[in-house]
C-alpha cells in the first residue's frame, strides 16, 4: 500500500490514490485537476522517502470533485445576571479532492482496481446469442 503525506490548507493530511478527501477550500474549478507540490513523505512499499520538510520533485495529482460547505459549529456566548447573549453559527468552505496519482522520481504511484473498487467490465457485444 502506498501512500503520502501532503500540506494544504495548513494541515497535514495522509493521502492514497483512488480515494477522495475533504480538504480546505482551494480556489479551482469543480471537475478541474489540480496538483499538490508540498510532500512531506512518500511511502511505496519498501521505500520511504522524508522531505525536509518538502520533497523536492514529488508532487501528488488530484481532481476537484466539487465545492461543499461543512458541518455548522455553533458559538454561543453568554455572559450570565446580564441578559446577553449571542449565538453563531460557522460553516467552513472545503473542498472534495480525488487522489489521481502520487509523482517522484520518475515514477508515478496510481490506484489498482482493487483500492478504489472499480469494476472491471469487459465489452461482450461481440457476442451474440
Amino acid at each position: 500500500m502506498s501512500y503520502a503525506i501532503i500540506e494544504t490548507g495548513g494541515k497535514q493530511i495522509r493521502v492514497e490514490p483512488g480515494r477522495y478527501y475533504d480538504i480546505e477550500l482551494l480556489p479551482v474549478d469543480e471537475q478541474s485537476t489540480h496538483t499538490i507540490d508540498k510532500v512531506l513523505l512518500i511511502h511505496d512499499e519498501d521505500d520511504i522517502s522524508i522531505g525536509q520538510p518538502f520533497i523536492e520533485g514529488a508532487t501528488v495529482e488530484g481532481t476537484v470533485i466539487q465545492h461543499r460547505r461543512g458541518k455548522k459549529v455553533i458559538v454561543y456566548k453568554m455572559r450570565p445576571k446580564k441578559k446577553t447573549r449571542k449565538k453563531r453559527g460557522h460553516r467552513q468552505e472545503i473542498t472534495r479532492f480525488m487522489i489521481d496519482s502520487i509523482n517522484y522520481n520518475g515514477k508515478t504511484l496510481v490506484a489498482t482496481a482493487a483500492t478504489s473498487g472499480a469494476e472491471v467490465v469487459e465489452d461482450s457485444s461481440d457476442e451474440e446469442e
